[in-house]
């Protein structure tokens, strides 16, 4: 899926991109229809950048609460976080990222981190090589992507966070650090690509689950035609990872799909799947709520228990933040009730 950010840095810029479980966060009993360790969560990488800027978040009844707590409270046991190899401004690089994960960690909450092996938004449309790897023959870039995912790992582990999920790459529908990782042009140079960040993985964090993540969910000959490609040319990866977003006319069909191409990952594959980003236009809240607890359902019934979860990508993003709305905040800094499909 893409997602059009709008971002002000020296000029606007129009950029595409779009194991502590408590059972559920909160108060918030688990839910006994879930599968043991099904994953509700949400990608909160703005977060710190918010709080920078002097927003604020809410819950129902008017009470400033801290993000993540709030977030727990509505019954999300998982966090998700970006990592930017050089970014400027700084956010989602490595200090960022572990102050985040560490506030995670202190609630309770599950960590995935999100690799994009670029300075900024990696997506279908964007895979650019980080500014200071831009020069380096493919050995050379594989090393640094290696050194770059152990570094950061080291730093986390470190800080006492222990990681259930890394992600090698963000949407890679078409590989990444182009044009050598392009799989259309070079799928064996992506396949290795994912090996090194694998490995490297492997190696801080042996327990967490690799997953390798394509937008548009509801695509199964995209899937089959990448998964088949990394698999010809003996990539290593434990789960295959999703986008979904839908709008309100289509929702039902492509959770569906969505579905189906699930299953037949988990069948093709014999890998895990998990829904890592969706979203639905912050005004769209009844609508949203409804795909939510449908696809919430979908994930939780795939063949052989092997659905992980589903997080919601950026919720606390209030109407006009970057030009964002897709979120589930509403303008006044509450949730809206989309969220409710978490508890």
């Amino acid at each position: 899926m893409k997602k059009t950010l709008f971002f002000v840095f020296t000029i606007c810029t129009a950029l595409s991109c779009h194991k502590h479980n408590d059972g559920g966060g909160g108060s918030n009993p688990p839910n006994p229809a879930l599968n043991p360790g099904f994953a509700k969560g949400a990608d909160i990488s703005w977060v710190t950048e918010m709080e920078s800027a002097g927003k604020k978040f809410y819950n129902s009844g008017g009470t400033e609460t801290e993000c993540m707590a709030l977030l727990k409270s509505l019954g999300m046991n998982t966090v998700r976080l970006r990592v930017w190899v050089n970014p400027s401004p700084a956010w989602n690089n490595t200090a960022d990222v572990v102050s985040k994960a560490v506030r995670a960690k202190n609630l309770g909450l599950r960590v995935m981190i999100d690799f994009h092996y670029s300075d900024t938004w990696a997506d279908p449309g964007h895979q650019a090589k980080p500014a200071a790897w831009a020069a380096q023959d493919f050995t050379t870039l594989k090393n640094s992507l290696a050194t770059h995912t152990t570094a950061v790992l080291n730093e986390l582990k470190n800080n006492g966070v222990t990681p259930e999920w890394v992600q090698v790459g963000n949407e890679t529908n078409d590989g990444m650090l182009w044009p050598d990782g392009r799989a259309s042009t070079n799928m064996a140079n992506f396949a290795q690509l994912v090996n090194a960040g694998y490995d490297a993985v492997k190696g801080v964090f042996p327990s967490a689950k690799v997953i390798v993540h394509v937008s548009n969910g509801y695509d199964n000959t995209l899937f089959r035609w990448l998964f088949d490609g990394l698999k010809n040319n003996g990539a290593k990866w434990d789960v295959i990872g999703m986008s979904l977003y839908p709008d309100p006319a289509s929702w039902s069909t492509m959770d569906a799909n969505c579905l189906n191409n699930m299953n037949d990952m988990v069948s093709r594959y014999n890998k895990e799947v998990m829904i890592v980003e969706v979203g639905m236009s912050w005004d769209q809240s009844s609508a949203c709520k409804s795909f939510l607890v449908d696809l919430i359902t979908k994930v939780n019934s795939v063949t052989g228990q092997k659905g992980l979860g589903v997080l919601y990508w950026e919720p606390e993003a209030t109407p006009g933040w970057k030009g964002y709305t897709l979120g589930a905040f509403d303008n006044s800094g509450k949730p809206t009730i989309a969220l409710n499909a978490f508890n």
